[in-house]
């Protein structure tokens, strides 16, 4: 095959899953996404990607009839409706986006799909949603449409994050696709993950706070605008980085210096950020709450890499049995 596979990602955030779609081979011909720091964020990052303005950023005024036949749909709609922490109001929350997303499967008529939502999606109040969402796609062509839950340490990320990853891939490929198997390693410790920008400032007690913080990060939370300022999530949530040496009440500006006394450093959103999985070199638009929340709201990039690979080699092999 020559050339890359084409893309279309919907609710782009600050481009986790746009990243671990690029890095399986496809080429995003548009970025659709209303938040204005989160777009300012992926045109810092890739100035080649479409990033949509206007009533285009926005998903239910988005028309997609422009970009028929691209080779994959993918994206993260909305969480809240689904979250716990939302609710779980399902198709009667406004925030709900999944209509938009198959309608925009529907101008498009891709190759495969590929949704990501918290697990919250799996809960048994949502089995006539999902049964609804899966028909809507076989009624499209869609043989293949399922959903499979997945731990970001799965793919070597240095968390515990679940998410519900949601494929469809159509009939003339569906045989080809296998859900991909997380790595057969132990991802590393929040400490070793983040030992050398922990101690970027010379915080001499960096080695024994690296030793004592030897898991892997709880779920990282706390990406809701309607959330206060950026902090580790609900109290919960901060218990847990306490057993691991971390102040979860805020996020600090930067690493810890030579005259740091306390036992609980806090992270940056740089050492947020690469729990994520998101490499170093990603930049985030923003002050501190702004890119915070960017990164609270992404979708680790090596889970999203992993599925998007295995749609490419679906794609790709069918392509070439018709050839052959």
């Amino acid at each position: 095959m020559q050339g890359n596979l084409t893309s279309v990602e919907l609710c782009a955030g600050a481009g986790g899953q746009a990243l671990g779609v690029e890095q399986a081979g496809f080429s995003h011909q548009a970025c659709v996404e209303i938040d204005d720091w989160c777009r300012k964020t992926l045109n810092l990052n890739r100035k080649q990607w479409n990033v949509l303005e206007g009533t285009q950023c926005d998903l239910t005024q988005f028309d997609a009839r422009p970009f028929a036949g691209v080779d994959l749909v993918a994206g993260g709609v909305p969480c809240p409706p689904f979250s716990k922490a939302g609710k779980q109001l399902g198709a009667a929350d406004e925030r709900d986006l999944f209509p938009d997303a198959l309608r925009v499967v529907d101008e498009v008529r891709p190759k495969a799909v590929m949704l990501e939502n918290v697990r919250g999606f799996l809960d048994a109040v949502f089995h006539d949603y999902r049964q609804q969402l899966k028909s809507q796609l076989k009624a499209m062509g869609y043989t293949f449409a399922e959903w499979h839950l997945y731990n970001a340490s799965d793919f070597g990320v240095s968390q515990l994050r679940p998410r519900v990853v949601i494929v469809a891939v159509h009939d003339n490929y569906a045989d080809k696709f296998e859900w991909p198997k997380g790595i057969d390693m132990r991802p590393l410790s929040v400490g070793e993950c983040l030992h050398d920008l922990m101690g970027a400032n010379g915080w001499p007690g960096v080695d024994a706070w690296a030793a004592q913080a030897d898991e892997i990060a709880p779920t990282i939370v706390g990406g809701s605008k309607k959330h206060g300022g950026p902090d580790l999530g609900p109290t919960r949530a901060k218990r847990a980085w306490a057993s691991l040496g971390v102040n979860g009440k805020t996020i600090a500006e930067e690493a810890p210096g030579p005259d740091f006394n306390e036992d609980m450093p806090r992270l940056t959103v740089r050492m947020v950020a690469r729990l994520q999985g998101f490499p170093d070199d990603w930049e985030f638009a923003g002050r501190k709450t702004a890119s915070y929340r960017q990164v609270g709201n992404a979708f680790p990039p090596p889970v999203a890499r992993a599925v998007a690979q295995n749609l490419k080699a679906a794609i790709t092999a069918r392509r070439l049995y018709a050839v052959a």
